[in-house]
């Protein structure tokens, strides 16, 4: 049968050096389990949950935090401006380049020519006409008059529509304010 070997335990073995934390000191008691009994005769002293150096370290954490949000907020705040004043920027220069584009347009006699008789003008020796509507009113330079094609002839309504709108009108004349209104005549009543 083979034999048994044991390893030595670590404190059955020789000692060797001695020096802090080895042999010769006793050995503090181990600590009882979460959850199980002290060993009666031992006093277990509970150590305080917030000790002076931990309230301390929760003090300038906070004070950290706080001077930290209340930078980043300002941060976040001036982030936000130079986004709305780099927007409005690009606005400012899109229209100063389609001015810039205007302006050009303004030195060319065929757009001044152009501009002028929209605005009613004609050159020297030209008459002015003057398109009406059917009112007799004159069209404004911006209406646009139909395409003959496109305008159909209006569909007249059917005679029983008119003779419809006639049985309508007779059950409900409309009421001329300048007649007075009908009052029955009772035997009982008289006639002012």
């Amino acid at each position: 049968m083979p034999e048994n070997r044991r390893t030595p335990s670590r404190g059955s073995g020789p000692r060797g050096r001695t020096g802090p934390g080895r042999g010769g000191a006793p050995r503090p008691a181990a600590r009882p389990a979460a959850g199980s009994t002290p060993r009666p005769g031992t006093s277990r002293r509970r150590r305080p949950r917030l000790t002076g150096r931990a309230a301390v370290l929760v003090l300038v954490v906070a004070v950290l935090a706080v001077s930290y949000a209340s930078s980043a907020r300002a941060y976040l705040q001036q982030r936000g401006e130079l986004d709305a004043l780099r927007a409005d920027i690009a606005e400012k220069e899109a229209s100063i380049s389609d001015l810039e584009r205007e302006m050009r347009r303004w030195e060319d006699p065929a757009y001044v020519t152009q501009e002028a008789r929209e605005l009613g003008y004609v050159m020297p020796g030209e008459t002015s006409y003057v398109v009406l509507d059917e009112d007799g009113e004159p069209l404004e330079p911006a209406a646009e008059l139909a395409d003959p094609d496109e305008v159909g002839p209006e569909v007249e309504p059917a005679f029983w529509e008119d003779a419809w709108a006639s049985v309508l009108l007779a059950g409900n004349p409309p009421r001329n304010p300048g007649t007075p209104p009908l009052t029955e005549i009772d035997g009982s009543e008289e006639q002012q």
